[in-house]
């Protein structure tokens, strides 16, 4: 009879114990649930929450709440543990790494582009990264990823996939001409280089494309790349002069020249493949071509009065340099907010955005913005539209006010944003089409 109650009591422990630590985990789930629903709530203020370009979506029936996709996660508070289940917060702020979807055990994650409400245009492109027009292949940001280590692995992987059709014996000039110097670019001749495939790069600016055009400060990758012909780079937290300096040293040693201020006009099929037609009258003929153009070639400009004058730019490269001035910045992502507060540094800085709010900026950012705000050093005017610019001043139109506010100014700088070349890639035969919620990436 002793025995028994012993056992009885000892089982009882056992079980206590065992309810004890279920609750606990319990009450933790809940409390983790309640931080990322605060967290979800605050991004739909913020107007953060709704994703602008490539995304996650999560299976909730497949997930079984590993955590895997936010340790790999480089951003902060895009995914989150909602009830047991990985969740998006932050969906505007993805950059689409696929970090998530490949970290996933269960396969539950898939990266998709555009929503039923908003879509993205983008050019038709294969598993390949051919387009429609065959022979012809798109990589890097225009393709729909623009995260710099994505775009050097598309552009390997496109290489690749298009030196396999390569004929031995052609009357063309090259075998491959790729348009554009960017990450995507550059990746794309030095794997050109590695397989021996005679080739031309042609950049419409300067080596580095949309990279070049960051404030030298700004920090352009926070994870390591597969460089071909170097190998593994292991740099975090690297500036553009870090990055555009590792681009030189590996083109310089495998003897590769980008031929830089050479703008593509037109693309057109031959016989021997494809004839490209640049702005200074060369023609080049090439069994394959790779665009790696990017979106941002073309920034979108304001279409207003005197935007043509000399005070007028659309990227900042130099803001040390940069004194003195009375400068209005035009925009509301992250390059405005950048530039605005690299440029506040020494000069009168107004920025002025069309929206009631600042919506979609990494968490650091903002953190930056309102302190400069707070302490005065940067004026922000919200629903103002530019309506006029004149040698002296810049005319605003502010929402609900029927006089112009009028500031004076002697420089502009605009961001925002660029504009897909599609009139260029619909001349040369591709395909574009508007993507509301279809996936890029998902497991079979």
């Amino acid at each position: 009879m002793e025995n028994l109650l012993e056992q009885l009591l000892i089982y009882g422990a056992v079980v206590l114990f065992l309810l004890g630590v279920v609750f606990i985990y319990i009450r933790k789930l809940r409390r983790e649930s309640k931080i990322v629903e605060e967290k979800i709530q605050r991004a739909k203020e913020d107007g953060l929450h709704e994703p602008v370009s490539l995304h996650p979506v999560v299976d909730v029936n497949s997930c079984i709440q590993s955590g895997a996709c936010i340790r790999a996660c480089p951003e902060h508070d895009i995914l989150g543990i909602r009830n047991g289940k990985a969740t998006v917060i932050n969906a505007s702020q993805c950059v689409g790494h696929g970090a998530c979807f490949h970290a996933c055990p269960t396969q539950a994650i898939s990266l998709f582009i555009g929503t039923e409400k908003r879509g993205v245009d983008l050019p038709h492109v294969n598993q390949t990264f051919e387009t429609n027009v065959k022979g012809m292949f798109i990589a890097g940001e225009m393709g729909g990823m623009g995260l710099i280590r994505n775009a050097v692995e598309q552009g390997r992987q496109a290489v690749q996939n298009l030196a396999k059709g390569i004929k031995k014996e052609s009357d063309a000039q090259y075998d491959l001409i790729v348009i554009g110097a960017g990450p995507a670019g550059i990746s794309a001749t030095l794997e050109a280089k590695r397989l021996k495939l005679k080739t031309i790069t042609l950049e419409q600016d300067t080596l580095g494309g949309t990279v070049y055009n960051f404030p030298r400060a700004k920090i352009v990758m926070t994870s390591p790349m597969d460089l071909p012909l170097y190998g593994k780079v292991k740099l975090y937290e690297t500036s553009k002069p870090e990055l555009l300096d590792l681009w030189n040293e590996v083109l310089s040693k495998n003897e590769i020249k980008i031929n830089e201020k050479q703008k593509v006009n037109k693309i057109y099929k031959t016989e021997q493949g494809f004839c490209v037609e640049c702005n200074n009258g060369e023609l080049y003929t090439s069994q394959r071509v790779l665009l790696a153009i990017g979106r941002r070639g073309t920034p979108r400009k304001l279409n207003v009065p005197g935007e043509d004058l000399p005070k007028v730019a659309y990227r900042l490269l130099e803001p040390e340099l940069i004194s003195g001035n009375k400068i209005l910045v035009v925009g509301g992502g992250d390059s405005a907010i950048e530039s605005a507060l690299l440029l506040a540094a020494g000069n009168e800085v107004t920025l002025s955005y069309r929206k009631e709010t600042f919506s979609r900026l990494k968490p650091k950012n903002r953190k930056k913005l309102d302190a400069a705000i707070e302490s005065k050093l940067l004026d922000v005017i919200l629903n103002s539209n530019v309506s006029a610019i004149e040698e002296e001043c810049v005319r605003l139109k502010i929402a609900d006010q029927q006089e112009e506010l009028v500031i004076e100014n002697n420089l502009l700088y605009i961001f925002a944003g660029g504009e897909l070349p599609a009139e260029f890639l619909r001349n040369a035969g591709i395909e574009i089409t508007t993507k509301f919620g279809e996936a890029i990436l998902k497991h079979a």
